[in-house]
């Protein structure tokens, strides 16, 4: 026995054949695999002298899953679903070893065999509800027979992965190993009985079938998580089918979700975003011969929320890592402030007591400079203002080693003046993260023009490695996300002056798919950061000045576009009536402004600016726009990201709607820009 084809191997060891999948780098699921497990088996079932099969992958992946790429060609035989059915009735028993992940696809071709025996680093799940999915071959009908139906929900409805002995304890994995592979797996096969499919076992289903509201009791929760509720509706209700149906009938009902959902234009956004997600990693001018240097030590300058943040994704890698301030009492509040947030982690049990005390020992303060020069990164993340910035980086380049990255956290301002204040603007570039730090996964990697590939490569590693989604942008003002943001937020401030309410310009937003609205969003953030640095440069916004200038900043004060009873934002006449004399001295007639008007003015000036952002390059593709609006900003994922959403509305709608919008309010920002007009005019 060898080769089945190019991606399986079978080989026998004494009456124990094992087939073992390789399709790097994580075992997707595509034709040629299938096709190689199915040659396989049919060998197996020929051969008299073999008992029994182990089905296995590499020691990354037994697979992660269907191979997307092939969604949306035509069906090749066998499908994932016909080898499930070959290895459900294959009358040798069938053991899955798995290492590494098993996940979607992968899990439920686990699922179809005989026995599924996991090593301590293995990790199994259903992710596929994060592309606006469904498990589709069995996985909602066989998973709640195994775990039973409350935590097959939570499992589908999460996407989330579950670690071995989780899954042992839940019922999926029948025995853990600790043993040598493949060696453990063929001695395990060698005793193994074919016991019962899967599909016959039922015991587990027997509360659910005896309770009609279990199903609507334990998704309730999980449904009002969901990023994506109508797919989050039909694995709800393809469990429920399991529950309420035989097999088949539930199985096919599945199916039929499935092959809805997939069609999607939800699912269509969400697998846009996965393979943009993907894209972002390849940029221009880093070859795999520009390796990134080695980071064994950190430097974060500012203890204010954003340093303590950037500080905690370094401890949470196992990076050692000092925060500088310039004073002992705001490095003191900055400790608290981090300790503060490991307490609560514990108490909310995502992390122990013991780990929250290692990464808390991983965080040390200084009070001068000299611990960058043991540094091989430093992320500035000082006060918003160039001379601080250049201040700063003046110090840094006096105290740092040669080939030292010297990062700016900078939301807005210009990486090549701050650069340029350095004896080595190789060294430098942007690494703008977002609020708070150690929770939101977007990086914005800022390529100055002089910065060298080695420094960039380097950022990109230490992102990956601390968690973050890393996406390079280009130098200007605001980079990416920023910039786009502002055109938003100038359209806000017209929408309140025109006629419209805080409610009416969030809700437009929250029935969009955002969590929140703009205004929403600007009292959480603090209303007086945004005017400050509006004064800093000499800019208005005559709506959010005055809140400010009455004292009203937002949830921190109890009242900002809302009153707040706790977190619960209360729409307020009060602000109602300051917006209505705000208008009035501005020289504007208020207008009832209906949810359409609305929605485009917040939407499409982004889209606009995209363009911009694209023609310019500061931006190398449209899905890393995407990519940062989703990580960075909550645009709903099922929207597939600004860009995506543009181009399915069709550009010239959005170019044409501005024109009309721009022509009907006399609003010159709201004109479509000469990048849009020729994106739209196509090639």
């Amino acid at each position: 026995m060898a080769a089945a084809n190019e991606t399986v191997e079978l080989t026998r060891h004494g009456d124990v054949a094992l087939i073992v999948m390789q399709n790097p780098p994580v075992n997707a699921l595509g034709f040629a695999l299938r096709e190689g497990v199915m040659r396989a088996l049919d060998a197996v079932a020929r051969d008299a002298a073999l008992r029994a099969v182990v089905l296995a992958g590499s020691a990354r992946a037994f697979s992660a899953g269907a191979d997307i790429g092939e969604f949306g060609l035509p069906p090749r035989a066998p499908s994932l679903r016909d080898l499930i059915a070959v290895i459900e009735d294959f009358d040798k028993p069938v053991v899955a070893a798995l290492r590494g992940i098993a996940l979607g696809g992968g899990l439920e071709l686990a699922l179809a065999c005989h026995a599924r025996i996991a090593w301590p680093d293995a990790r199994v799940g259903l992710p596929e509800i994060r592309l606006g999915l469904l498990p589709g071959a069995g996985g909602t009908q066989r998973l709640p027979r195994l775990a039973g139906v409350a935590r097959a929900l939570e499992i589908i409805l999460s996407g989330d992965m579950v670690p071995a002995a989780r899954a042992r304890q839940d019922g999926i994995v029948d025995a853990l190993i600790e043993g040598a592979f493949p060696e453990a797996a063929l001695a395990y096969a060698a005793t193994a009985v074919r016991g019962p499919r899967v599909r016959d076992r039922d015991a587990r289903l027997a509360e659910a079938k005896a309770d009609p509201d279990l199903i609507a009791r334990a998704a309730a929760p999980l449904l009002r998580r969901a990023r994506d509720g109508l797919a989050a509706r039909a694995c709800v209700e393809a469990v429920r089918a399991a529950v309420t149906r035989p097999f088949a009938e539930g199985d096919a009902e599945e199916l039929r979700l499935f092959l809805e959902r997939r069609a999607s234009p939800e699912s269509q956004a969400q697998r846009h975003a996965f393979f943009a997600e993907r894209e972002v990693a390849k940029v221009a001018g880093l070859g795999p011969e520009i390796a990134p240097r080695p980071v064994r030590r950190a430097v974060v300058v500012g203890a204010g929320t954003m340093g303590g943040g950037i500080a905690m994704c370094f401890a949470d890698a196992g990076i050692p890592v000092t925060v500088i301030e310039i004073g002992a009492e705001a490095l003191e509040r900055g400790r608290a402030r981090i300790a503060a947030n490991y307490e609560t982690s514990v108490r909310r049990g995502s992390l122990d007591a013991a780990e929250s005390a290692r990464r808390l020992a991983l965080i040390a303060g200084a009070l001068d400079f000299a611990p960058v020069a043991e540094a091989d990164i430093v992320i500035e993340a000082a006060f918003e203002e160039m001379p601080i910035k250049k201040q700063v980086f003046a110090e840094l380049d006096r105290h740092a080693r040669p080939g030292t990255v010297l990062a700016t956290n900078t939301s807005y301002l210009n990486v090549d003046e701050i650069a340029a204040g350095t004896s080595r603007p190789g060294d430098v570039l942007g690494m703008h993260f977002f609020s708070p730090a150690n929770v939101m996964k977007l990086l914005e990697v800022v390529r100055g023009a002089a910065t060298a590939a080695p420094a960039l490569a380097t950022a990109l590693a230490v992102g990956r490695a601390i968690g973050k989604v890393p996406v390079v942008v280009g130098v200007c003002h605001g980079f990416v996300g920023n910039r786009m943001l502002a055109r938003r937020s100038e359209q806000t401030e017209r929408l309140l002056l025109e006629g419209a309410l805080p409610q009416d310009v969030d809700r437009a937003l929250t029935d969009f798919g955002f969590r929140m609205g703009p205004c929403a969003m600007g009292d959480l953030a603090g209303l007086d950061v945004g005017w400050r640095i509006r004064k800093a440069m000499g800019l208005r916004a005559p709506v959010s000045d005055a809140l400010c200038e009455a004292g009203r900043f937002g949830q921190k004060t109890g009242s900002g576009y809302y009153l707040y009873q706790g977190r619960e934002a209360v729409p307020d006449p009060d602000v109602a009536a300051l917006i209505e004399r705000v208008s009035a001295a501005e020289g504007i007639t208020r207008r009832g402004i209906g949810q359409d008007e609305i929605l485009e003015r917040l939407i499409y000036p982004m889209i606009d600016e995209g363009a911009s952002i694209l023609e310019e390059g500061i931006a190398a593709r449209p899905g890393d726009i995407d990519v940062i609006w989703i990580y960075g900003y909550n645009w709903p994922v099922w929207r597939g990201g600004p860009m995506w959403y543009g181009a399915q509305v069709g550009l010239a709608r959005v170019r044409d709607r501005l024109a009309a919008l721009a022509a009907a309010t006399g609003d010159g920002q709201l004109r479509p820009s000469a990048a849009l007009q020729r994106a739209a005019a196509g090639p």
